[in-house]
């Protein structure tokens, strides 16, 4: 697999309020539609953005919504349509849900503000949505080749953050971590690798982040890769190595 393109990111602001934008729809309106079916909040990549998983509706429909660009698609009973993203308020009533993030489960890290329009660009969404599909294609290449007692999850995007993630590691040894994928935050412009480690660990030059502990790989430098996708297990085969010798 020769890796998905990345260019670099030229106007960060439009990339900032499409992330932004994509995030309140996550938190505010996708979420919700699947914690009120099933209980969960787990999110996953989808081609040109991120979904919900399919899900069984109060109706007894099978659904699936997802962001593709700058469009908010409802798939019910494998009929699929699209409305362009304008608000959150208008996002949730084509769900068909009330707007807002299920306080028991998650505080979320954006306002709720239904009727507040959301900036989407279709240049920063296409830039966007090909780093939740590179990542997405590494993270389930590392928990394919993890053994069966790394006990790995599954891969998903959290809401709250914002990231895809996947755990692995043999929690009895120290080995365990995280292994992301940040669309960026505020400490971040650009989005970027990441693994953490959930025990103490050693001195090692790999725990490289000044902000959070761990490691991270920024998106300028897997841009810059001919094999994006390969350099991303590089970075995290190198984390779990390093987590092996804790």
């Amino acid at each position: 697999m020769p890796g998905l393109p990345l260019g670099p990111i030229v106007d960060l602001g439009a990339f900032h309020a499409t992330r932004d934008a994509w995030h309140r729809l996550a938190e505010h309106v996708l979420a919700p539609a699947r914690y009120r079916a099933t209980g969960r909040i787990g999110l996953r990549a989808a081609p040109g953005g991120f979904g919900t998983p399919p899900y069984t509706n109060a109706a007894g429909a099978e659904e699936q919504v997802r962001v593709e660009g700058v469009a908010l698609i409802v798939v019910r009973d494998e009929e699929p349509w699209s409305v362009p993203i304008t608000t959150v308020a208008e996002a949730a009533r084509t769900v068909g849900v009330e707007p807002g993030a299920p306080a028991d489960v998650y505080t979320p890290n954006t306002p709720l503000d239904p009727d507040a329009p959301l900036t989407v660009d279709e240049a920063a969404a296409e830039q966007l949505g090909a780093w939740y599909e590179l990542a997405d294609a590494a993270l389930e290449q590392l928990r394919a080749g993890a053994p069966a007692d790394d006990g790995a999850s599954a891969v998903q995007l959290w809401p709250e953050h914002f990231d895809l993630a996947v755990d692995l590691g043999a929690e009895a040894r120290g080995a365990r971590g995280t292994f992301g994928a940040s669309p960026g935050d505020d400490t971040h412009p650009e989005p970027y690798l990441y693994v953490t480690h959930w025990a103490d660990v050693g001195d090692d030059p790999f725990w490289n982040d000044t902000v959070f502990a761990g490691a991270s790989l920024p998106y300028a430098e897997l841009a810059a890769s001919a094999d994006p996708v390969g350099t991303a297990l590089d970075f995290y085969s190198r984390g779990r190595a390093v987590l092996g010798r804790t």
